[in-house]
């Protein structure tokens, strides 16, 4: 019975993403036929309308969807460079202000995980969410002792959700699949990062992990988990204050503030990779709380991933351009970059690339300090952007993916559009501080 309702479950999710493609090929065909009929007179303002009415489309039925569809919505909404700014707009929605449960079936949902209705547990509970995830909603609340807490509830039948939505993305990757291009690893290891988002005792274990191993910045704060009033679907954590990001660049801060808030967001990913040897995978602008004296807050800790290589050692491999000195130092380094069950031969042949891309991110033909502006569009991010794309093809065409990269992708990429969002300027010796001679020639 049970195996039937999930392959029930798996169609009706597949049937929802089909007629949402094929209703947004219909809605294109009729956007052409207008311009067709109605000439170059408004065309421009039709194509605004056009892309606004589909993208709400969009972010409406993955919003609904939730689980993996929603997450999609969200990485998509991060891609300034790609999307035009009526996509990114009604995407942004989904990284705070997603659909949420009915709060009958949000008390629902909480007395299963925790045997007693909200009311019976805390002093006050809001029903109404204010915030709603892939995978679950937020609530405030007051504990009987009077502390300020934030509850997430999750969404029912999440984990099939997901488990269902994997199925049909190996069935539509089978092809790249068999010849190697899209590794089966890649996939099982994105399914298993969701899958642990889905226990809440261990989303409270990474939040204890953060508090204690970031304890140093001093402008951080990371929540607390409440155990006694937790289980693995309902998560209690000390309320976290702050502003949303897009209220926090509605206020039009200072050039010098926002620098100084980018270097924050900087130190804070350096500090996860070098002392913890975890990152923070999910990066979107909806995690972070910001407040006018400069502290930020970290908020969710479900996509958590442990970092296998040392991040000083792949830098200065980089820095020093260590591939130059012998077989036996280009072997440590492209172990570093691809994982251990690389393929030497197919990772030799992407050196040149890793040598322009060590060009961009190190470069010694400067003189002084090298300023980026994460917000304009100058010669160093068109750079940065064409070597990535470039060495993104590489891993594709030479089957190089290591799975573990997947999930350096997603959180640097969510940390760059909070700095081009930002418009936060930082240079070079504080975003490298740790590699201090990378500037030497060789």
């Amino acid at each position: 019975m049970k195996g039937e309702e999930e392959k029930r479950s798996a169609i009706s999710r597949g049937f929802r993403l089909g007629k949402l493609g094929f209703g947004l090929v219909g809605s294109y065909l009729g956007y052409q036929a207008q311009n067709w009929l109605l000439g170059e007179e408004g065309e421009a303002q039709r194509q605004s309308k056009f892309r606004q009415k589909a993208s709400r489309r969009v972010r409406e039925e993955l919003g609904e969807m939730k689980g993996p569809a929603m997450k999609l919505g969200q990485m998509m909404s991060m891609h300034s460079d790609k999307l035009p700014q009526e996509a990114l707009q009604e995407l942004a929605q989904l990284q705070m202000r997603a659909p949420g449960m009915h709060a009958s079936l949000a008390r629902a949902q909480f007395k299963s995980a925790l045997g007693k209705y909200p009311e019976e547990v805390f002093r006050e509970f809001s029903p109404e969410p204010i915030a709603a995830a892939s995978l679950g909603q937020v609530h405030r609340a007051k504990t009987k002792a009077g502390e300020d807490v934030a509850v997430k509830i999750q969404y029912p039948a999440i984990r099939a959700a997901i488990e269902n939505d994997f199925k049909l993305l190996r069935s539509a990757t089978l092809p790249t699949r068999i010849t190697g291009h899209i590794p089966t690893g890649l996939i099982d290891e994105i399914e298993r990062g969701l899958l642990e988002e889905t226990n809440y005792e261990r989303e409270a274990d990474n939040m204890e992990k953060f508090h204690e191993g970031l304890r140093g910045l001093e402008y951080l704060t990371v929540p607390r988990p409440h155990r006694e009033l937790s289980s693995d679907r309902v998560l209690t954590m000390s309320f976290v204050e702050g502003e949303s990001f897009g209220a926090f660049l509605q206020r039009k801060h200072a050039q010098a503030f926002r620098d100084m808030m980018g270097e924050r967001l900087v130190e804070m990913y350096d500090s996860q990779l070098k002392r913890l040897k975890l990152i923070h995978a999910d990066q979107h602008p909806g995690n972070f709380l910001f407040r006018p004296d400069g502290r930020i807050g970290l908020v969710d800790f479900g996509c958590v991933k442990r970092i296998s290589f040392d991040v000083m050692e792949l830098r200065r491999g980089y820095a020093e351009r260590v591939w130059k000195k012998g077989d036996a130092e280009a072997r440590k380094f492209l172990r570093l970059v691809y994982g251990p069950d690389a393929s030497y031969e197919r990772a030799r042949r992407s050196l040149p690339v890793l040598e322009r891309f060590a060009d961009v991110i190190f470069p010694k033909d400067f003189k002084g300090d090298l300023v980026i502006e994460f917000g304009a569009d100058g010669d160093w991010q068109k750079k940065t952007k064409d070597i990535t794309e470039e060495f993104q093809m590489r891993l594709l065409r030479d089957k190089l993916i290591n799975p573990e990269y997947a999930f350096i992708v997603r959180a640097e990429m969510g940390l760059h559009h909070l700095l081009r969002e930002l418009g936060a300027r930082i240079s070079f010796s504080k975003l490298w501080r740790d590699i201090p001679d990378w500037r030497k020639k060789d």
